[in-house]
């Protein structure tokens, strides 16, 4: 099931975020919340307000820290979004759309969390346990996307970047060599075809030599034949 893209406001920082920031923001963003779950089972039995106190605090610092993964994960995104294959910014486009549910619902989180503390009645502690589980185990799920997109998709690795350069440098040579043969191709002289028209009546008359050849021929050899006869009978005249 996919979720709706939200579109956020644009919102222009008044400092620039490096690239690469968001892996080592991620990792907390990964970690407080299963902390700060930790926190609330135990407590859920001790029901100390030091323990609630502290895991308050460590929520502040969650939706802190979470913030900053949106943001860092925004700027890493929009420099690995060009290289990435089809179904790589399919899944980046994904891990965006959960980021910013997450980011959004880490307010509910804090603000659930804070009516426990000021009711402190079971129904709202029970309800806020459960909402931390289920934000819990989202967080992990992006987490495990998130790396999908590294070390299936490549996503900011700096030996993708460096192999899509060669790849791009590699097809641009290759275009430059095709228009030098497609030049070449254009300026050699066409060959001269022999003019079949022409040679079919000189066959043709050559055939027609032929026949009056034969012809004169059998002309002749019947005259021979004719005087044959003539000649032959001159010694018997002779005789008589």
């Amino acid at each position: 099931m996919e979720l709706p893209a939200i579109t956020l406001p644009a919102m222009d920082l008044p400092f620039d975020i490096p690239v690469l920031l968001h892996p080592p923001v991620d990792h907390f963003a990964i970690t407080l919340p299963v902390i700060v779950l930790l926190l609330e089972l135990v407590n859920f039995v001790l029901k100390r307000r030091a323990v609630s106190v502290t895991s308050f605090l460590f929520i502040t610092l969650m939706v802190l820290v979470i913030i900053m993964a949106y943001f860092t994960g925004v700027t890493d995104g929009k420099e690995a979004f060009e290289i990435l294959s089809d179904e790589g910014q399919e899944a980046l486009k994904g891990h965006k759309t959960l980021g910013t549910y997450l980011m959004l619902t880490s307010g509910i989180v804090w603000i659930f969390k804070l009516l426990s503390m000021m009711m402190n009645k079971g129904a709202v502690r029970t309800l806020y346990i459960f909402i931390l589980l289920l934000f819990v185990a989202v967080v992990l799920k992006q987490g495990k996307e998130g790396g999908k997109l590294v070390y299936i998709h490549g996503a900011n690795v700096v030996k993708v970047h460096e192999l899509d350069d060669e790849m791009f440098d590699v097809s641009e040579e290759l275009d430059d060599l095709k228009a030098e043969m497609k030049k070449l191709k254009e300026s050699q002289i066409p060959a001269v075809e022999p003019d079949l028209e022409t040679e079919v009546p000189t066959a043709q008359a050559s055939d027609a030599n032929g026949t009056v050849l034969e012809e004169s021929e059998k002309e002749d050899a019947k005259e021979a034949e004719a005087a044959v006869p003539a000649v032959e009978a001159s010694p018997q005249t002779v005789a008589h």
